[in-house]
């Protein structure tokens, strides 16, 4: 909810040595292929008792008192949900003043479903509107649950994998958002906009067309990531499984060069 287009589709650029890339299958230019992609959008809505909840948007759990009002939430925003009726709610996060996204969220007589039409917000004002059709996939009360829809892929990006520190490698999300990668089993402070407090990652290679990612966040492990390349080393299928969900997301990309 903090942003719809999850943050690794942003175009990538990162300057460094190549003098390891005639070693490592994975350092390269890739390029996300859309068509061939399935990324699974999760919201968890956690009850804490009376109008009280817990929201996770991908992003960590935000706890929220249902009342309409404005409330700290993460990255320095400010969100409010407000009960617009017995299965409607609105959702509005903003920073700084400014409005980030507004979405009016409607349930299902029987529960099961919930449409999510949603207003993302561009810092020059210009606004958008999709909705998007969740299904209920844990067991909850009213809005209180486990959602998921799959979000098609329209943009496309190409994304940069650069030799960092012996075996490790690097990815970047953005000029300012670079995530550095060792690959021997430890847990190390993760690094890149909007990682909450106590957030590691850990890193192994299965084979030498295969990486696996774990994250963190206080020791415990929120999500695992793997990559692997095809035996001709010109495509690359990023599988990525958040804890809790029930089927991974999966994105391939195209070797550039």
């Amino acid at each position: 909810m903090l942003k719809r287009a999850p943050q690794w589709l942003m175009a990538t650029c990162l300057l460094m040595s190549t003098a390891l890339a005639a070693t490592d299958s994975f350092v390269g230019d890739w390029k996300l292929v859309p068509s061939k992609c399935t990324y699974i959008d999760v919201m968890k809505v956690g009850s804490l008792g009376g109008n009280k909840y817990a929201f996770d948007f991908g992003g960590g759990p935000e706890t929220i008192t249902v009342d309409g009002t404005e409330q700290p939430a993460l990255q320095g925003t400010m969100l409010s949900v407000t009960v617009e009726g017995s299965s409607t709610w609105r959702v509005v996060r903003k920073k700084d003043g400014k409005m980030l996204l507004s979405a009016t969220w409607k349930r299902s007589p029987d529960g099961t479903q919930l449409v999510d039409s949603y207003t993302g917000f561009q810092p020059d004002g210009s606004s958008s509107t999709v909705n998007y059709a969740y299904k209920r996939t844990a067991a909850g009360s009213g809005f209180a649950g486990t959602w998921e829809t799959v979000i098609p892929i329209d943009i496309t990006v190409v994304n940069q994998i650069r030799p960092y520190e012996g075996d490790g490698l690097s990815f970047v999300r953005s000029p300012q958002d670079t995530r550095n990668l060792k690959f021997d089993g430890k847990d190390y402070p993760a690094q890149g906009g909007g990682v909450p407090p106590g957030a590691t990652s850990s890193g192994r290679r299965l084979d030498g067309r295969t990486l696996e990612v774990t994250d963190k966040v206080n020791g415990k492990v929120t999500r695992t990531e793997r990559r692997e390349l095809s035996a001709d080393l010109k495509t690359m299928t990023r599988t990525v499984h958040p804890v809790g969900q029930r089927q991974p997301s999966v994105f391939v990309y195209e070797r550039q060069q």
